[in-house]
C-alpha cells in the first residue's frame, strides 16, 4: 500500500492521537495475536489498525508510525481486512456490555478466570439423531436433566478431558 496514501489518511489521527490510542499495523511480520493481545488493546481509548493488501504496506509506516505490529497467524491472506475483522471482533466482545451478559465471557476457552484454554462440548437439537447407516448420536442425558448443579459439573469434567 502506497505511503503517501496512508499519511494523508493517518495525519489528522496522528495529530489527534493521544497516549491512550494505539496505531496497528497488521503485518504477516508482526508479534503473534493472541487472547492476552486482545484484552490489552481493549483498554485503548482509540484503536487505529492498518490493513494492507497483497504486497502490503510500505516499511516508513511499520518503522515511524505504528505503534505496534500484529500478525494473526503463519498464512498468507490476500490483504489485512480479515485480521482487522478477527481483531475488531475480539476486542471489541471484551467491552463490557457488548455481549449483553458478562457471565458469557467467564466460562469462555481463552477466558482470564480460571486460566481456561479448553470448552465443553456444545449439543443443540435434535436429542436424538439416527443416521443413514442406522447409527443414534444422542446428547448427553445429564444436559436434559434440568439439574444445573449436575451440568456444570459435567461441563467441568468435559472442559479438562
Amino acid at each position: 500500500m502506497n505511503f503517501l496514501s496512508i499519511i494523508m489518511v493517518c495525519q489528522s489521527i496522528i495529530k489527534k492521537k493521544t497516549k491512550n490510542s494505539r496505531l496497528v499495523l497488521l503485518s504477516a511480520k508482526g508479534k503473534a495475536y493472541d487472547q492476552k493481545k486482545a484484552q490489552q488493546l481493549t483498554k485503548s481509548k482509540h484503536l487505529i489498525l492498518i490493513a494492507g493488501h497483497y504486497e502490503g504496506v510500505d516499511h516508513r509506516v511499520h518503522e515511524n508510525i505504528a505503534d505496534e505490529v500484529i500478525s494473526i497467524g503463519n498464512y498468507v491472506l490476500t490483504g489485512g481486512e480479515i485480521p482487522a475483522m478477527v481483531i475488531v471482533d475480539s476486542v471489541i466482545r471484551l467491552i463490557p456490555g457488548a455481549l449483553g451478559n458478562e457471565e458469557s465471557l467467564e466460562g469462555e476457552s481463552y477466558s482470564d478466570k480460571d486460566n481456561r484454554v479448553k470448552q465443553y462440548p456444545t449439543y443443540t437439537k435434535p436429542k436424538k439423531f439416527k443416521t443413514g447407516a442406522g447409527e443414534e448420536w444422542s446428547v448427553p442425558d445429564v444436559l436434559l436433566s434440568g439439574d444445573h448443579e449436575k451440568i456444570k459439573s459435567w461441563r467441568e469434567q468435559k472442559k479438562i478431558q
